[in-house]
């Protein structure tokens, strides 16, 4: 699976973007989906994940309730919804898969990476 991140740029502190992560392959629906990002100076860390059916969504406490993460099997498309941004989000954007139905928080349990995307919340 090779994935290729998207969408990223540069916004006004309380704007929205949307970060699209394209999937080469054809076993897209069986890989469960993660976003992590990594801002500079600091580790990566995780920000949502999506079960291989998009029926479950798990995020971390930082971004609940203004990221909304989702997918479309059939178009091997996987996206994040991020509204009332803050220059606290400011970092590479980066999109994960783990082959399986299950999710997962921690980054070593990621098979695949796209490059990242960035993203820069100005105040």
């Amino acid at each position: 699976v090779q994935l290729q991140a998207s969408g990223g740029g540069l916004v006004q502190a309380g704007g929205s973007l949307r970060l699209s992560c394209i999937a080469s392959g054809r076993t897209f629906s069986r890989h469960s989906m993660g976003w992590f990002r990594q801002a500079p100076g600091k580790e990566r860390e995780f920000v949502a994940a999506i079960t291989w059916s998009g029926g479950s969504t798990y995020y971390a406490d930082s971004v609940k309730g203004r990221f909304t993460i989702s997918r479309v099997n059939a178009k091997n498309t996987m996206y994040l919804q991020m509204n009332s941004l803050e220059p606290e989000d400011t970092a590479v954007y980066y999109c994960a898969a783990v082959r399986g139905s299950g999710y997962y928080t921690q980054s070593f349990r990621y098979d695949y990476w796209g490059r990242g995307t960035q993203v820069t919340v100005s105040s």
